[in-house]
């Protein structure tokens, strides 16, 4: 007779801290402004006025917006902040930055809203695996709220946990 199967995981008292289950459901979008510099390069304040009047900003309707640039062109402060008049009227949000910049905006916000002392004395782990773009600088910002009400931290996998902190006695 064969041995029963047992999730020693889900009978454990250990819960699982899922960056994934706050991760904000919306399209993703990147805005390359050297699209509408002279070569990629040099800003014409003319031209660019002219291209960012000209542009389609309803397409980023309720999308999360980063504002980057690709090439290794010196862009004034200016510029990016009149792009992003254009495009906060339609977008959720507007960062300047990459795409991980943007996720690491998103998280900033959220995680600071979420009830942490339900994992009061208690075994947690901060699940390793995601199949979303959870920026590592979210895992930094989880880790500093838990631990003032965690018993003991863990990263990973439950079979693969590896221990962050654990609470003095």
């Amino acid at each position: 007779m064969q041995d029963e199967i047992v999730n020693r995981v889900a009978n454990s008292a250990l819960q699982v801290f899922d960056l994934e289950d706050y991760y904000p459901n919306g399209i993703r979008t990147q805005i390359d402004i050297s699209q509408w510099l002279l070569e990629g390069f040099l800003l014409k304040e003319k031209d660019f006025r002219e291209a960012l009047k000209n542009h389609d900003w309803s397409q980023y309707e309720n999308h999360f917006v980063a504002i980057h640039w690709s090439t290794d062109a010196i862009v004034p402060a200016w510029a990016t902040i009149l792009v992003t008049t254009y495009v906060a009227p339609f977008a959720k949000k507007v960062v300047l930055g990459d795409l991980n910049d943007l996720e690491t905006a998103l998280y900033q916000e959220i995680l600071p809203t979420i009830d942490y002392s339900l994992y009061h004395d208690k075994a947690v782990i901060i699940k390793g695996c995601s199949k979303k773009p959870v920026p590592e600088s979210a895992y930094i910002i989880a880790v500093q709220k838990l631990q003032p009400f965690a018993k003991s931290i863990m990263y990973g996998e439950a079979c693969s946990a590896v221990p962050l902190f654990k609470k003095a006695k």
